[in-house]
């Protein structure tokens, strides 16, 4: 099935005109058909001369249902732009020309209507058409001239549209799906069904998919599709689609609401953009009403400059860089602009100077985004993200990507230099090098500093280079450092005990056969165990150091725990001291420890009890 819009001034034919293509009634409220006036979007669809079957979206043309029709244009690949012979150009046809040029719609029909009220007139309004579509994708669209009240020019309008469906780019069936509502209500018997046009992916009975609208992203799963009223057990774009939904009523599912793919699209709630049409950026007012698929949304605008700005939306919606915008002034009823969106997860920009940066970083940005540029921004990101953000497609290899396995660049990224693939991660060479660098002078300032230290642990050394932990591993090698019981160490050792080694060996051998007979001071000056030798020996865990100079094993605790458990609760320290088989100078250091970490709690001035 192929999907075409309506576009056009109040009263210029749109309706009838489809009326008299299908044979169907596209207005659906009685308030529509009394009034003779299209308020909300109307469906209708036929069958052309090739066989094509073909859906029509018919839009309202009065300028209080802009928003209405924008929710018609917006997911359309195609559109019928009607213009009255008897009226020519109006108002609103200027308004739906703006609304389809910020869509970048480029493939259309020109259809002047009402011919036989003011045939004298056709030959100027089509030109006066032709001028105002200039710089538009429908300035060289295929132009007819019909009646539907006579019939004249219909067989050729349904062989144009024919010819123009034949030009569309083929859809792509397989991969995520965002199905943007406009309509939902509920059918007696099977629940809540939500239609659209789907555009890309495919749907099919059974899937699990989430409802992206006001507050959290609701699963649900499809209990049935239907398509020009026939059911169907899988359908593909591009087509109008009715989605029986199980998890949800309809209530809760409104126009602008989005059923994605789970987990396949960002969530977006601050986006930078670039104007494609209309007026600079830096006119704009402080707010904006923002159309996307058949979402509106209200949105904080921070210009940066005529071309670029950053919109912080009232509610996050499934965008990727490339997407199309059409913005609104809330005071005006008019286009005020387009905008592509360029980055859906942008630097948060607090120092002066941050937003001329920025706008100056933006303006090497494409409009689809870039793969490259992203990695760069970022230093790291993993290739999923980048596959959300529509920057990467399926698991392939990747010219210009180090080790790159993990992704494919999208197809007008080109090569993408100096980037590393890293499992699940691209990285920026030079800031593996800026990592690699921090690393090695953090490890060697913590030797110097202290000959007895065991090292960098990881979780210090990710955070001396401000890496994600996961990285660590191949920082340390770019480093040319290595790996010591935990610790990131010099080449060739380090963080070992060196002279202290022995005596340490000692102490874990007497706690090994008595886990609470810690050495008394004394002897710890015989085995030349100082406080620096010690505290190394604690960081590598070989020990655990209590109040008091009391030495024990890193496993003392739980084994005293083991014992504790066993006394009549509550219990006294001598109680304790006694069942640990220890010393009061041991038994009130440990008890206090075990206090702190909560595993005991003191009941009264004498009595303990193990925590429940």
């Amino acid at each position: 099935m192929y999907v075409v819009a309506t576009a056009g001034h109040v009263d210029h034919g749109k309706s009838t005109l489809v009326r008299a293509l299908t044979g169907m009634e596209p207005d659906r409220w009685a308030e529509e058909k009394r009034r003779g006036l299209t308020i909300d979007l109307g469906f209708a669809w036929t069958v052309l001369p090739s066989g094509r079957d073909v859906a029509f979206v018919d839009v309202p043309g009065h300028e209080r249902f802009l928003g209405n029709m924008l929710a018609g244009l917006g997911p359309a690949p195609a559109v019928c732009f009607v213009v009255a012979a008897d009226e020519g150009w109006q108002a609103q046809s200027g308004d739906h020309r703006d609304a389809l040029a910020a869509l970048g719609l480029g493939h259309g029909i020109i259809v002047v209507t009402k011919a036989d009220r003011a045939p004298d007139r056709v030959d100027a309004v089509l030109a006066q058409t032709r001028t105002e579509l200039a710089g538009t994708g429908l300035a060289q669209a295929p132009a007819i001239v019909v009646s539907a009240t006579t019939g004249a020019g219909l067989a050729e309008l349904r062989a144009a549209l024919d010819r123009v469906l034949a030009g569309l780019p083929e859809p792509t069936a397989g991969g995520r799906v965002r199905f943007w509502v406009d309509r939902s209500f509920t059918v007696k018997g099977a629940g809540a069904v939500a239609t659209g046009t789907l555009t890309a992916g495919t749907l099919a009975e059974g899937d699990r998919l989430e409802v992206l609208g006001e507050g959290a992203p609701r699963p649900v799963t499809v209990r049935a599709l239907h398509s020009r009223n026939e059911a169907h057990g899988s359908l593909g774009p591009t087509r109008r689609v009715a989605v029986n939904l199980r998890g949800i009523p309809a209530e809760v599912i409104h126009r602008g609401d989005a059923l994605v793919t789970p987990g396949a699209w960002p969530l977006a709630e601050v986006v930078d953009v670039r104007r494609t049409t209309g007026t600079e950026l830096t006119q704009a007012p402080g707010e904006l009403t923002v159309h996307v698929g058949t979402a509106t949304v209200s949105a904080h605008v921070r210009p940066f400059s005529a071309r670029h700005a950053r919109l912080v939306l009232d509610r996050p919606l499934p965008l990727i860089p490339g997407d199309r915008l059409v913005l609104r002034d809330p005071g005006s009823r008019s286009v005020f602009g387009g905008a592509h969106v360029l980055d859906v997860d942008p630097p948060a920009l607090n120092r002066r100077g941050d937003g001329t940066r920025h706008a100056a970083y933006l303006e090497t940005v494409p409009s689809t985004g870039s793969a490259r540029l992203e990695v760069a921004r970022r230093g790291a990101v993993r290739v999923e993200v980048l596959r959300r953000l529509g920057l990467v497609t399926e698991v392939g290899e990747v010219t210009g990507v180090t080790g790159g396995t993990e992704g494919r660049a999208a197809a007008d990224e080109g090569e993408l230099t100096d980037v590393r693939a890293v499992g699940p991660w691209w990285v920026h060479e030079p800031v593996l090098a800026g990592w690699a660098s921090r690393l090695r002078a953090a490890v060697e300032d913590v030797a110097e500093r202290d000959p007895l230290a065991a090292g960098l642990s990881r979780g210090a050394a990710a955070e001396a280079i401000g890496a994600d932990p996961e990285l660590l591993d191949v920082v340390i090698t770019e480093a040319g450092l290595g790996l010591d019981g935990g610790y990131v160490v010099l080449p060739g050792g380090g963080g070992g005990l060196g002279p202290a080694e022995a005596s340490i060996a000692a102490v874990e051998s007497r706690l090994a056969r008595d886990p609470f007979d810690a050495p008394e001071g004394d002897d710890l000056t015989t085995l030349d165990l100082g406080p620096q030798a010690l505290a190394a020996a604690e960081r590598t865990g070989r020990i655990l150091r209590l109040d008091g100079g009391v030495v024990l094993l890193p496993t003392a605790p739980a084994r005293a725990m083991r014992e504790l458990a066993r006394l009549e609760q509550p219990f006294t320290t001598s109680q304790a001291r006694q069942a640990l088989g220890t010393s009061r100078r041991v038994a009130i250091p440990l008890l206090e420890h075990l206090d702190a970490r909560g595993w005991t709690r003191r009941v009264d001035s004498s009595h303990r009890e193990v925590a429940r």
